[in-house]
């Protein structure tokens, strides 16, 4: 199973006894620091004033389109099956996109570690919750795929772990990669994108290996959930998508995160229809008939 990488404790924060000085600093001098420093505490800057409305306004708008386009969408999409040169390409560039990653990351961190001696790492409270998903979710997976043979079960389960978290870690990362901090001289822009570069291709190609599965089809419910924790990144967005080292952006970030996985989830369950009509529709779509609940035959992989 592909590493999951989770962006939101990578970058460096600052300490909360700040740096060191000979100097003996003043009150005044301490209390602004001590402001400056639980502010920004994280790995990225939080959102203020009109840049937050800015932010709510646009996941809002994203999730009226995303329900929009379920409301439009009748069966169940079936993705196209690649090929064997496309199914190579596509596993070629994510094993390079993983390797690019792996060669970039410890370039930022030994130039983070260089500039801000001082900072360290925050604490990390997403990632149990993120692992405890991940889990659930491929032993889910794996026993809905079970009448399809133990070796595609295995696969679907591997690749909807691997592509769960990757749902919200693409907007997740849109979000914060241009508030990073703290910045890293002499140019912030160019260590961000050897740190994100790679990541989003990962993030692209790990959400493309979902068409290998022959489980995979793209129902309403993965529309309506996905559009959700847009809703629910939009009220993060409200309040400043600050770090979840407090209580509503931890409760926040842990919903949205949730609701990624159950939009994930949605993709491999087994889609009813109901009476002939639906089968019939279903039929035309290429899925197995599935009348008043009773599950036909299943496809060949």
């Amino acid at each position: 199973m592909k590493p999951y990488f989770d962006t939101s404790h990578l970058a460096w924060a600052p300490h909360r006894l700040g740096a060191m000085s000979f100097a003996q600093p003043t009150a005044p001098d301490l209390a602004k620091q001590t402001d400056t420093t639980m502010a920004q505490y994280g790995t990225w800057v939080s959102y203020g004033g009109a840049a937050r409305i800015a932010l709510a306004i646009v996941l809002l708008a994203a999730a009226s389109g995303v329900v929009y386009a379920g409301t439009r969408l009748r069966p169940p999409v079936r993705p196209t099956r690649p090929g064997e040169a496309a199914r190579t390409l596509m596993l070629v560039t994510w094993g390079l996109a993983v390797t690019a990653f792996l060669v970039c990351l410890p370039i930022y961190v030994h130039h983070a570690r260089r500039e801000h001696p001082f900072h360290s790492a925050p604490a990390d409270p997403i990632t149990p919750v993120t692992a405890t998903c991940v889990a659930v979710i491929f032993f889910i997976i794996l026993l809905a795929s079970r009448p399809h043979g133990w070796r595609v079960a295995l696969a679907s389960a591997i690749i909807g772990a691997m592509a769960a978290p990757m749902i919200f870690e693409f907007p997740f990362d849109l979000i914060v990669m241009a508030r990073t901090y703290p910045p890293l001289p002499p140019n912030p822009a160019l260590y961000r994108f050897v740190f994100f570069a790679p990541l989003f291709v990962i993030e692209f190609t790990t959400l493309s290996l979902l068409t290998l599965s022959p489980m995979v089809k793209l129902p309403r419910a993965a529309f309506f959930s996905f559009a959700l924790m847009l809703v629910v990144f939009a009220a993060w967005g409200l309040s400043g998508f600050a770090y979840p080292s407090a209580p509503i952006p931890f409760t926040l970030n842990v919903l949205s995160k949730i609701l990624a996985f159950i939009t994930a989830l949605s993709l491999f369950l087994p889609q009813r229809t109901l009476g002939p009509a639906g089968a019939a529709v279903a039929a035309r779509a290429g899925d197995p008939p599935q009348v008043a609940g009773v599950r036909g035959s299943v496809p060949p992989p």
